[in-house]
């Protein structure tokens, strides 16, 4: 079978879940036993959201092979259980870069480089180079962005011309609107969709399917009256009500049957029905939890979700693998201070210190650090909140005062936390720290050992700044222990302390891994130590 191309594009407005419609398709069809693949086009003219602040565009998702990528990236391993990489991701800024590169060594022998064809023929070859380097049956393309908007329209013409050029069994457009419930009037109205598919269709582009984005079922009528006036078949308008949970997304196209409309409109014969046992089983567990626990999560973007994306989604996993639902509590780390850490923090069962770049925030991270630490409720910190943790016990437990990190303090006398060494020669920011998967040797019969069961295991990074190996032995001897180590550079990944319940810090992104089906070790035993914590608490206070 020929590989099959999808694109989904947007209208309207933004936020409307372009990334999670593509994924549950995409789960469906490989429930079905069909390879698939995801990828995004980003329009902004960033080289890739690296270097964007959190507020900016939500998380940096990196990939196993180090990619600095869209959020929308994660959802895509969540749902599908398999690695992306830097092919996935295609930003605006990345194909100006290589068209320019190319103009510069001569590639276009002189001819006037302009945006079409130059700009657009680029956005093709990235939109069919993962049919080249890989077998796929089907690889689903998001367009970031909404139909309109002046940077998507070159996304949107490479778009036009594959419709035209692919056999057309082949291509496949569906475009995802919102169908919006006006409460004054009590009903919902299309003429939002309808002039968001006669925009797409007078820049060439005919959609196959419309999908409803609505909070309310649409009647069959007005189904009809979007297909008619969208110029679609009536079965090719699919409505998508907003749902609990995001995992259940895939369940409810199923029920729709896009599945086998998009299978029908492909010519794609004879596949087994999905098989979504382990994802219903998941749901269960989701949606009837036995206990819950409060977990504070300590960071500085607490404003913006999406700034912490992958956390919040772990927490879902693990809550689900342990029958528990754990209820974040935001906790901005700039307004978190020795005099109201107690308020903040007492009624807690779990206390996770995010990552973060900066100084703001730090000492906010520093306190939250201790104060798990003093009263013994379980403590996870990630990368910038595992550093804070040995900047936290370096001044209070073992008596280094100055200690710091040099990302705050440049000159500090005693540099606890310093910068990679194969970070002090470089200059530029953008795709420059330490990325993606790496190895680490775990020692036996520490925390780490009994959570991930082995003692070889490969996370991802991002970062910059290390524990400096010089105060390893004088923190082991105060009692916090480098219990997982990179075996090539002797990088400290892990620090945990023995006289406590549950804690532990990683440099490591543990949460870039999790998935429903596979929730990630470490977040699955902090669940585990916040459930035994409550418990104490519970019968301590009975």
């Amino acid at each position: 079978m020929n590989t099959k191309f999808i694109f989904v594009l947007g209208g309207v407005t933004s936020s409307l879940g372009k990334g999670i419609m593509s994924a549950s398709l995409a789960k469906l069809l490989q429930a079905r036993d069909l390879s698939v693949t995801i990828q995004k086009f980003d329009p902004y003219i960033n080289v890739d959201p690296g270097t964007l602040n959190p507020y900016e565009h939500g998380e940096c998702y990196v990939t196993e092979d180090g990619a600095e990528t869209d959020l929308d990236l994660g959802h895509y391993e969540r749902f599908l259980n398999v690695y992306t990489t830097k092919a996935n991701n295609i930003t605006t800024g990345r194909i100006y870069q290589s068209v320019i590169e190319r103009e510069r060594e001569g590639v276009y022998l002189g001819k006037t480089v302009q945006v079409i064809p130059h700009i657009t023929d680029e956005i093709k070859r990235r939109m069919l180079l993962l049919s080249k380097t890989q077998k796929y049956d089907v690889i689903i393309t998001e367009i970031g962005g909404t139909v309109g908007d002046i940077e998507s329209l070159p996304f949107v013409e490479a778009v036009r011309q594959l419709q035209w050029e692919l056999p057309e069994e082949n291509c496949l457009v569906i475009h995802l609107t919102l169908v919006p419930y006006l409460k004054a009037a009590k009903e919902l109205k299309t003429k939002p969709t309808q002039h968001s598919v006669r925009m797409l269709q007078q820049n060439g582009v005919q959609p196959d399917l419309i999908v409803c984005r609505t909070e309310y079922p649409i009647p069959q009528e007005m189904k009809r009256k979007v297909a008619l006036f969208c110029n679609v078949r009536p079965n090719a308008v699919i409505e998508i009500l907003d749902a609990k949970s995001i995992y259940e997304v895939p369940l409810n196209m199923m029920r729709e049957q896009m599945d086998e409309i998009v299978l029908d409109k492909m010519g794609i014969k004879e596949t087994p029905a999905p098989d979504l046992k382990q994802w219903k089983a998941f749901l269960n567990r989701l949606f009837h939890p036995k206990v819950d626990v409060d977990v504070a999560l300590v960071g500085k973007y607490v404003e913006l979700q999406d700034a912490y994306k992958s956390i919040l989604e772990s927490f879902i996993h693990a809550g689900a693998a342990n029958e528990c639902k754990v209820r974040i509590h935001y906790v901005h780390s700039e307004q978190l201070d020795e005099q109201n850490v107690a308020e903040k923090l007492g009624e807690m069962h779990g206390v996770l210190v995010a990552p973060g770049f900066g100084e703001r925030g730090v000492s906010g991270k520093i306190v939250a650090a201790r104060y798990a630490r003093e009263h013994q409720i379980p403590f996870f910190g990630i990368c910038l909140g595992m550093q804070m943790a040995v900047v936290e016990y370096a001044r209070n437990v073992m008596g280094i005062k100055k200690a710091n990190t040099t990302e705050i303090e440049p000159n500090v006398d005693e540099p606890i936390i310093d910068l990679m060494e194969d970070q002090k020669r470089l200059a530029t920011k953008g795709g420059t720290m330490r990325l993606g998967g790496y190895t680490c040797l775990i020692s036996e019969g520490s925390l780490a050992h009994k959570i991930y069961g082995k003692t070889e295991i490969r996370e991802r990074h991002r970062h910059r700044y290390e524990v400096n190996n010089h105060y390893v032995p004088r923190m082991e001897a105060a009692g916090m222990y480098a219990s997982g180590q990179n075996p090539d550079t002797g990088l400290v990944e892990i620090v945990e302390l023995s006289n406590h319940p549950f804690f532990i810090g990683v440099q490591f992104h543990p949460e870039l891994k999790s998935t429903p089906e596979n929730p990630q070790p470490i977040f699955v035993s902090f669940v585990k130590a916040a459930k035994e914590y409550k418990e104490r608490q519970d019968n301590k206070n009975a």
